[in-house]
This record gives structure tokens, sequence and C-alpha cells, in this order.
């Protein structure tokens, strides 16, 4: 017998094997949230399938989402990512990487870390929503709207309250497992 699952993840192996493993659970490791961070803002208006399945690109051409590196990026290295057919190769989303990467250290500077500026807008717990049907998960919500509009106030690009909630939700700050779903308890 199957493990019930969001029905969402349910298009591919690699899917669901992001479902099983990573979606919804609590991140606060500053590289991590820097690495959904750069793929967050690659996947808006695309399918997040189409981003996860170029994640080793985006990787291996994004120094392994160091953001230090990624902070310094020069020209010429904007030219070689542009150029490169393994990721998405959208200038806008290009240059708001390396323009994030600085905001982002800007918030390291001021918060001590990314981890614990993100996570004071849920205090510090992850908020566990009781859905039960697909149709319920918000796009964005009041509280990814706020949070948005902080980011953008601090120099960050593509970072709508829609990129923002799924950022919130892959890196466990709500909980939008159903509860139907094997990992909503798990999580």
């Amino acid at each position: 017998m199957g493990k019930n699952r969001c029905g969402w993840c349910e298009a591919s192996e690699h899917y669901i094997r992001y479902h099983d493993e990573e979606w919804g659970v609590p991140v606060k490791d500053d590289d991590k949230l820097f690495e959904f961070l750069i793929l967050e803002t690659f996947q808006a208006g695309l399918s997040w399938l189409t981003v996860l399945n170029k994640r080793e690109n985006f990787r291996k051409a994004f120094d392994d989402f160091d953001f230090r590196k990624v902070a310094n990026y020069d020209q010429e290295k904007l030219d070689s990512l542009l150029s490169d057919a393994g990721i998405i190769r959208n200038k806008l989303k290009v240059r708001a990487t390396v323009s994030n990467a600085n905001a982002f250290l800007k918030i390291r500077e001021e918060f001590g870390s990314f981890s614990d500026y993100i996570w004071s807008f849920v205090d510090h717990t992850p908020i566990k929503n009781s859905f039960t049907d697909l149709s319920e998960l918000p796009a964005r919500t009041e509280l990814s709207d706020r949070l948005s509009a902080d980011l953008k106030k601090r120099g960050f690009k593509f970072v709508g309250s829609t990129v923002v909630y799924a950022h919130m939700q892959a890196t466990g700050m709500v909980n939008d497992h159903l509860t139907t779903c094997f990992r909503y308890d798990e999580i």
C-alpha cells in the first residue's frame, strides 16, 4: 500500500522525493535558506518542477549556492551564467541573484544570521496549517505580504508575496502538507 501524499507531487519521482524529504522541513541554515531563495527567484513565473529538475545545474553554476561568492560575481561570471543552458537564463533573475546575495549579507550583518531574521516573522516556530484539500492552499498570505515588503525594502528582487510564500512552504516556516499526507505529523 502506497503512502498518502499531497497530490501536487505525484507528477514525477523527482517531485515525490522532494516532497517526502525536503518540502516543509524547517530550514534554519543560512546556506540552505540562500539556496532556496535562489531557486524560488528562478521559479517565479515557472513551475517548481522545472527548477527542481535543474537544481544540480544551478548548484554548479552558482558555486554551491555560496552567497559570499555570488555577492562578488563580476560581469564575466554573469555572462557565463547567461550562456549556461543548464539553468534558466533570465538576465533579470541572474542579476537579481547577485543583488539578493548582497542584501542577504547585509541582513546577516544586522541580525547575526538570515535565519534569525526570516524566522522572526513566525516567532521562530513553524505555522502548522490544517488543510484537507489542495484547493485550500493559499498562494500568498498577509504574513507573506509583510515579509515580501520587508525583503523588498532591504533590496531584494523577485520576492513578491507568492514567491515568498512558496519559500516559507519549502523551508518549513509553514507546514502546508495536507492533514491526510503522511508527512503532516512527521514535520
